[in-house]
């Protein structure tokens, strides 16, 4: 009987370890989407104010 005991007791120990983990995984997950959605809604308005161009390579911008 006591060794059920001492393994239910270890199991409730790993349990509640496991529990603080998930939460503290659920907190960043929402934090990372959040910054997430900032950054593309700052990133949709710089988009939007330079109108959507995009120099690539060898292509001059159009200041020159």
């Amino acid at each position: 009987m006591e060794q059920l005991e001492e393994k239910i007791a270890h199991l409730v120990r790993a349990v509640d370890d496991l529990s603080d983990t998930v939460a503290r995984q659920d907190r960043e997950i929402a934090m990372l989407t959040r910054r997430v959605e900032m950054l593309m809604r700052r990133e949709a308005e710089r988009e939007a104010d330079l109108g959507g161009s995009v120099t690539l390579g060898n292509e001059r911008p159009p200041h020159y």
